[in-house]
């Protein structure tokens, strides 16, 4: 038999939900086969199988939430072995292991290989007179690795029980291993903090009220929100900008784009201008790692986005290099996806810094707080008509107000300051988003 068990598929992911089995008792299944829809911490993903064989048990039911990582929720079983009876709830509740060490998260690519525990395979058959190995990798290195032309046996593998993963194939290729994600962040893995007694105080009794359970999501945004808020000390520096060149430009930039049904939106020249900026000051591409400082050489921007499970950060990786018009195309093609809960981890783990903008609603000004590792967000509120000084004159101007939340840990105000500077020069001369 074969177990195959709830796999890690984020860095912050301890449980998971067993949404929906894609398989069924009895179904021959091969690797790369698609086997359960699995609710994370971040978004609902389609878990693949690594192992072929035919389902022997669905351990766990679909609908089932708080599976640990690491228990077992499907037996396969080898073409020609026999079939046997499934084993008891209470005696599968006592073989369950406790939920393994999340593998390291890279920083850049942050992906954490699924974990799964196997019993020793069968000797492999005989080919050319040699025994053929057999290699044990993640679907997605697989895939890497053939795009490539990396053969996987000459690969060592990092996973855990030395599974290879992208990593390992990234390495094989050639391509520099991007800076782990430091030990301070809050990606790690952490018991969830403690509630207090005040969040313990059931609501009164005589208001109407209804008591709503909180998803995977939401209880990882809670405590992510609280740990940052709590270890990182933030600065905020605010800076108006005028928009008016902006419009200007986007209205012309839209009309020539017409033809490609691509639209920009002034979210997207806004995270081309943090991009630019944040590679014109790269003080501020940086993360805080304890006793080290890691410094970007390229401007990965995560953008919140308002999912129906909570919010997500998709991110635009690359945005510095990126023309407008493959920014706006890919930002609404990854915020359909993450309303749809059907992100993968790698369009959302990572960044270098954030964008959060509210502007749309109205809102005129607020302060982010930061996405740990990075340590930077820029909060952007809405623009409007307001007066402005021009010399000796009053004008009338659309002026936006921007918030920049900065870890002082890593983040000087100088520096901060000299990106925001950076940042509205961008923006009220927009020629430079696109030279």
């Amino acid at each position: 038999m074969i177990d195959i068990t709830m796999p890690a598929l984020s860095p912050t992911m301890e449980t998971g939900t067993l949404s929906k089995w894609l398989v069924g008792v009895g179904d021959s299944v091969k690797s790369g086969d698609l086997l359960a829809e699995i609710e994370t911490d971040k978004a609902t993903m389609e878990v693949e199988s690594i192992d072929e064989g035919i389902v022997a048990e669905l351990v766990v039911a679909a609908g089932t939430e708080g599976v640990p990582v690491g228990d077992v929720i499907l037996r396969l079983r080898g073409e020609g072995e026999a079939a046997s009876s499934p084993h008891p709830p209470e005696q599968e509740s006592a073989q369950r292991t406790p939920a393994p060490q999340v593998p390291p998260v890279d920083n850049q690519t942050s992906k954490a290989a699924p974990v799964v525990a196997e019993n020793p395979p069968p000797t492999p058959p005989q080919r050319g007179g040699e025994t053929e190995a057999r290699v044990k990798a993640s679907p997605l290195a697989r895939r890497i690795a053939e795009a490539k032309g990396i053969d996987l046996a000459d690969v060592a593998g990092s996973g855990p029980n030395g599974r290879i993963v992208r990593a390992d194939v990234d390495a094989a290729a050639g391509k520099p291993a991007a800076a782990p994600a430091p030990a301070s962040a809050v990606e790690r893995r952490a018991p969830p903090a403690a509630v207090s007694d005040a969040e313990k105080v059931a609501p009164t009794s005589d208001i109407p009220h209804e008591v709503e359970k909180l998803g995977n999501v939401r209880k990882v945004i809670a405590r992510r929100l609280t740990e940052a808020k709590a270890t990182i000390p933030h600065i905020y520096l605010s800076v108006d900008v005028r928009l008016d060149a902006l419009l200007k430009l986007r209205g012309e930039l839209n009309a020539a784009l017409a033809s490609r049904k691509i639209k920009l939106s002034v979210n997207d020249m806004v995270i081309k201008a943090l991009a630019l900026a944040l590679r014109e000051v790269p003080n501020c591409n940086v993360s805080f790692a304890g006793d080290t400082l890691i410094r970007y050489t390229r401007a990965d921007i995560s953008v919140a986005v308002a999912a129906p499970s909570g919010l997500i950060t998709p991110i635009i990786v690359g945005a510095d290099a990126k023309p407008l018009s493959g920014i706006a195309t890919e930002m609404v093609a990854l915020a359909e996806k993450a309303r749809a809960g059907k992100l993968q981890p790698h369009e959302y783990q990572g960044g270098t810094a954030s964008v959060s903008n509210l502007g749309m609603f109205g809102i005129r000004n607020f302060d982010a707080v930061i996405n740990p590792p990075q340590a930077m967000i820029l909060a952007v509120g809405a623009g409007e008509k307001r007066a402005v000084v021009d010399g000796d004159a009053v004008a009338i101007a659309t002026v936006m107000t921007v918030t920049g939340s900065f870890d002082h840990r890593a983040i000087d105000g100088a520096d901060g300051a000299q990106l925001l500077t950076a940042f509205r020069n961008l923006i009220e001369n927009p020629l430079g988003l696109v030279a």
